[in-house]
């Protein structure tokens, strides 16, 4: 299968899908600004993100189960905006995100409302954010995703995992676990890394230490927009067992679940969608 050819029809389709996005998002906007914040708005958030996966055209894929467990951090690589929409859609849940996307437009206060917590980068401030982590995971009785790269990457690779946020989990018998997500065009075909790059993928080129480079760079709505157009895609994700993290600190930690998700990201990369 090849991407879709860009022509006026396309165009078209995907504004209407743009508008069909934020016309959704009106209609329920008073309904999550009377909705408590808590158990109730992140099971709901489940259903919002439901609408975007339907207009977006987006099929979902999973293979395996997440574990049981409670708390239950879900470790992730990270390709682009969708996987902050799509896994609430897969698993429920909430998600740990960068301070950066609660100043975005709308999107910040919806997410705000959703639970998702916000850590700031900055050296000077991760005791606070881990601490906000930690009071979260005490008493929450959904799974909580993160994307330890930090960043979006061109699907060609995985980064090395971050560790900062790990301190949380260090010397505890908080489970983590393991989900690899690949995209694939919508009957499971193999993207090719520079379509990925150019079409499906949202990263900065500056930060891609491999694989080949975007020839447009374009905002979290433009890639939106762009996967709209192109008639959508297919997300896999493939559940990863639990990895026994006793006794290891916070580095070696990342190191181990980096390890996991990028060996079997490579190995799936250029093969089809299973089945």
């Amino acid at each position: 299968m090849a991407v879709r050819k860009q022509n006026i029809f396309n165009t078209i389709t995907g504004g209407i899908r743009m508008g069909l996005f934020w016309i959704m998002v009106v209609i329920q906007m008073p309904l999550i600004c009377l909705m408590p914040t808590g158990r109730v708005s992140v099971a709901y958030m489940r259903v919002f993100m439901w609408f975007l996966q339907i207009i977006s055209s987006v099929k979902i894929r999973v293979h395996g189960k997440l574990v049981k467990d409670r708390p239950l951090l879900v470790v992730s690589n990270h390709i682009s905006v969708f996987e902050i929409a799509m896994f609430p859609v897969a698993f429920g849940g909430s998600l740990i995100a960068k301070k950066e996307v609660a100043s975005w437009p709308i999107v910040g206060w919806v997410a705000k409302k959703f639970g998702v917590i916000f850590v700031n980068r900055n050296p000077s401030a991760a005791a606070t954010a881990l601490n906000d982590v930690q009071k979260t995971l005490a008493k929450i009785k959904y799974p909580l995703f993160v994307f330890p790269e930090g960043t979006t990457t061109n699907g060609a690779y995985v980064k090395p995992f971050k560790s900062a946020l790990f301190n949380v989990i260090e010397g505890t018998d908080i489970p983590v676990q393991p989900v690899v997500v690949n995209y694939r065009f919508r009957n499971g075909d193999v993207i090719s890394d520079e379509d990925m790059a150019n079409h499906y993928a949202y990263f900065s080129n500056a930060k891609m230490d491999m694989g080949p480079l975007a020839k447009r760079e374009r905002s979290a709505f433009g890639q939106l927009y762009h996967v709209m157009m192109l008639g959508g895609m297919m997300i896999e994700m493939t559940v990863l067992p639990v990895p026994d993290l006793k006794g290891l600190n916070r580095k070696q930690i990342a190191e181990k679940l980096g390890n996991m998700v990028s060996e079997k990201y490579m190995e799936l990369k250029d093969k089809p969608a299973k089945k």
